[in-house]
């Protein structure tokens, strides 16, 4: 990491409250600051991060009610930007990524280093089928909407911000408050031509794991983002085949 780099954890936090003190505890090899975002937890989860908040290099928002992962990683960015972070290692807070994958996210970093790095699982044998299989849905919908392969796995909760880059292109595309967020962003990085790169995560489903995933309201969000996103590819349709015979005269 190169010195003029000031890089932060930032993990979302919805109700972890048995979780998120050891993930915060796996994270304290990166020796980073980190940033809590407390997305209108319960009182017991919330009283858990007031005390994580008391340990050095560690940062609090707490917004008054849930509003969604996207609405709170939105919230976080901002933060970072205000404390003078030039990247946010996005992390979940129920522990279900190796922390020992993530040095490579920090790696070599400058501060004017605008490349979004996006982890890709590589899943144990915890992994719901069913979740294993629906997450190829996505990934159709998503090589469709960008007509690359760029992005491996857009669903993966590590991803590494250029903080103000993001806040740039979130300002003019909000990209969502809940689930959306984690898929629509990366989308349009892809269509705004900036860099990505993909990295592996180990990512194991804790037994006590807490999902927060509303069947009906979130399925129904993803659909009519998923639907937008399609619509937006198709406005785009002849830049994006330019870009991509670019890119196939590149590699010949």
């Amino acid at each position: 990491m190169h010195d003029n780099a000031r890089p932060c954890v930032l993990i979302p936090v919805y109700n972890h409250a048995e979780a998120v003190g050891r993930t915060c505890a796996r994270l304290r090899h990166l020796s980073v600051p980190v940033i809590l975002v407390d997305d209108g937890c319960e009182p017991a989860c919330a009283e858990v991060l007031d005390r994580l908040a008391d340990e050095p290099q560690t940062h609090l928002v707490r917004l008054a009610r849930n509003r969604g992962k996207g609405a709170a990683v939105k919230a976080g960015l901002r933060e970072a930007q205000r404390l003078g972070f030039t990247h946010a290692l996005q992390v979940d807070a129920d522990g279900q990524h190796d922390a020992d994958d993530l040095p490579p996210f920090l790696a070599g970093l400058d501060a004017h280093d605008e490349t979004l790095r996006i982890g890709y699982p590589r899943f144990d044998a915890s992994v719901p089928r069913h979740r294993f299989y629906a997450r190829y849905l996505t990934h159709s919908l998503v090589w469709l909407s960008t007509l690359s392969f760029a992005l491996r796995d857009t669903m993966c909760g590590v991803k590494l911000y250029p903080v103000a880059a993001t806040n740039r292109l979130i300002a003019r595309h909000p990209c969502g408050d809940r689930m959306q967020f984690d898929t629509e962003l990366p989308v349009r990085w892809v269509w705004a031509e900036r860099a990505i790169e993909n990295l592996p995560v180990r990512v194991s489903y804790p037994l006590d794991g807490v999902s927060h995933f509303a069947m009906w309201r979130d399925n129904r969000q993803l659909t009519l983002m998923h639907l937008r996103l399609l619509a937006g590819m198709l406005r785009r349709l002849p830049r994006l085949l330019r870009r991509h015979a670019r890119l196939i005269r590149s590699t010949r």
